[in-house]
């Protein structure tokens, strides 16, 4: 079993600034990929950002450019340094670590932290 606890989450205003973190419980090492998603209100939960073992990322369109995902093995914990913030990143923010072993897919998912941009 994997916990994720995520962290940073707030009230900022249009074009601010915030850096989540989601602490793992254990070493994320060895995961295949760690990521952050989103749920707005009243929509369905959407990928944000990814990181795999070997640093590979990956980013939604709509935030490219904006938001950085990063990994600090040594600490066991992933970030997502969200910049130039908009009204439509407002939503709670998930982290999730993913680990393949033998042929099943094993998913975590922590609780979430709100993010809520005002214009």
């Amino acid at each position: 079993q994997l916990q994720l606890v995520e962290s940073g989450g707030g009230l900022v205003q249009a074009g601010g600034s915030l850096k989540l973190s989601c602490a793992a419980s254990r070493s994320i090492f060895n995961y295949n990929a760690m990521g952050w998603y989103r749920q707005g209100s009243e929509k369905q939960r959407e990928l944000v950002a990814t990181i795999s073992s070997s640093g590979a990322t990956n980013y939604a369109d709509s935030v490219k450019g904006r938001l950085t995902i990063a990994i600090a093995n040594a600490n066991n914990t992933v970030y997502l340094q969200m910049n130039s913030l908009r009204p439509e990143d407002t939503a709670v923010y998930y982290c999730k670590g993913s680990i393949v072993l033998g042929n099943r897919v094993y998913d975590y998912w922590g609780q979430g932290t709100q993010v809520t941009v005002s214009s």
